[in-house]
């Protein structure tokens, strides 16, 4: 299997606890955040990952040279930036593979990547999203599927919130899905893909309730040192 983790983001949100590296390179207990994701990864045998980069990349591949742990690591940095859309589209210049797995470089989802697969490719779609429930979607917003697994609906963030089910950050999908968008174009993978073309081809949802965290807010943050 090969990955790209989307590991280019300012972290604004981030920057009154995190503020000399990325986002992606946060401390956790003196390991970089990035670490994490690797880890889990190569736990289902990738062959090959992407790092999307852009803002700091240069920390980045000076830690992580050419490879970890023995997988090979590729770069694919943004000059400027290209929305979450656009760094997929451009990551998938380092991609050989035709479906590809797609994470966010700041939000920890220890899912099965081997089941997500099988999964996946049992459905005729060109995407599937993990899906997690929890307890508050104020944050997220949600997302809601049919009794076929299949999306049909997004919901925007609102305060009133409520358990539900919301986009987890990682996606299979056929690259051909993010091709119809030329090089070098930003935009969202969310807005211009998700939220656009569910309703006229067949997106699936796969649903995990494994241990799941987003450190964009210092409070995440802080929790998942404390976890770790």
């Amino acid at each position: 299997m090969e990955a790209i983790i989307l590991a280019g983001g300012f972290g604004t949100r981030l920057r009154s606890v995190v503020s000399e590296v990325p986002k992606p390179m946060a401390p956790i207990n003196g390991r970089p955040f990035l670490e994490l994701l690797l880890d889990n990864l190569i736990a289902y045998h990738f062959d090959h990952i992407v790092l999307s980069t852009g803002y700091m990349h240069e920390k980045i591949e000076a830690h992580f040279g050419t490879d970890y742990k023995g997988t090979p690591l590729s770069y694919a940095v943004e000059s400027e930036p290209l929305g979450t859309g656009g760094g997929m589209r451009n990551a998938l210049t380092q991609c050989k593979e035709n479906d590809i797995i797609v994470l966010n470089g700041d939000t920890l989802f220890k899912i099965n990547y081997n089941d997500l697969a099988a999964f996946y490719h049992s459905r005729p779609t060109r995407l599937a999203v993990v899906l997690r429930q929890v307890p508050d979607t104020a944050r997220y917003g949600s997302v809601s599927t049919d009794c076929c697994d299949r999306i049909a609906r997004f919901t925007e963030k609102t305060a009133a919130g409520g358990l539900g089910t919301i986009n987890g950050g990682i996606y299979m999908l056929n690259r051909s899905l993010l091709e119809e968008f030329p090089l070098g174009t930003p935009f969202s993978f969310e807005k211009d893909i998700l939220q656009k073309k569910y309703n006229t081809e067949q997106f699936f949802a796969y649903v995990s309730s494994d241990y799941f965290i987003d450190i964009g807010i210092p409070e995440d943050y802080r929790r998942l040192c404390n976890e770790i």
